[in-house]
């Protein structure tokens, strides 16, 4: 497995590689990322391509210091399971400069589709992704690209970036991977203390409770959503929202596929999940 530091060496790297599967990531490892890398790999086989990973906590996309400064990294452990799922390349940055020289000004942004969820709390979060995306795949220009459905708004404005950009490719979404207990899996979990991991239970509890609605015949928002308070608590609720699944606008009923969203605090950790109705 080749790892390389410098935008130098990843350009280099890429004039002698065929076909290439990336999965772009801010590290911290669990079994939802290596899940997107097997998907890469059975994507371009061994001998038929190459699966590319790059790990970069990337500064554009926090809009608190504090939650960049303390975000979750162990480049060690990521190397060691990026090996153990057939990965060629990791490409680990070593300074932010790489990426971002010295007085850069140039930024991508998809209007519209970062009013909502996310984007609404976090001004500037979506503008930072896209534009660490799209540098990515400039310099890697993978035949696929491959996200998770836990970020399903990242990966719907990543979508549309690369459509409207023209650029070459297939952007893929994967199914989100979950905990035994149905708590999506993500880096942040690692940041929850034992009585907050029990009560993050309450997202997967509700998605549930939405979807057995919808699957009873329940199509209005504000019945499909009711009791979000009760049934998230004792969390902090940043949103829940039931959007259309394409241009994440809101809806008051679901006549096509929709996606209900939340995010919530627990012990200070921000987590994110959906399900998609319809």
């Amino acid at each position: 497995m080749l790892v390389l530091r410098s935008v130098s060496e990843l350009k280099a790297w890429r004039a002698g590689v065929h076909r290439v599967a990336l999965v772009p990531t801010m590290g911290s490892l669990h079994e939802g990322h290596l899940a997107l890398l097997r998907e890469g790999r059975g994507r371009v086989p061994i001998g038929q391509g190459s699966l590319a990973l790059s790990i970069f906590v990337n500064p554009t996309q926090f809009n608190d210091p504090r939650d960049l400064a303390s975000y979750p990294r162990d480049e060690a452990g990521d190397l060691a399971k990026a090996a153990s799922v057939g990965v060629d390349l990791v490409f680990c940055p070593s300074d932010a400069s790489e990426l971002y020289p010295a007085n850069a000004s140039t930024w991508i942004e998809v209007e519209g589709l970062d009013r909502h969820l996310c984007g609404a709390t976090r001004p500037g979060h979506f503008r930072g992704v896209c534009t660490i995306v799209g540098k990515l795949l400039g310099l890697v220009r993978p035949d696929y690209a491959i996200f998770g459905q836990k970020d399903y708004q990242q990966l719907a404005i990543v979508r549309r970036m690369h459509r409207d950009l023209l650029l070459d490719g297939e952007i893929l979404g994967c199914p989100t991977i979950r905990e035994p207990d149905g708590l999506a899996m993500s880096s942040r979990n690692a940041r929850l203390s034992p009585a907050a991991r029990t009560e993050a239970l309450a997202i997967p509890g509700f998605l549930g409770q939405v979807r057995q609605r919808f699957a009873m015949g329940e199509r209005s928002s504000n019945a499909l959503l009711a009791d979000a308070e009760a049934q998230l608590g004792p969390g902090r609720i940043d949103y829940v929202s039931l959007v259309d699944a394409e241009d994440l606008q809101p809806v008051a009923s679901v006549e096509r596929p929709a996606l209900v969203a939340v995010a919530v605090v627990f012990g200070g950790v921000r987590l994110i999940d959906n399900t998609v109705l319809g």
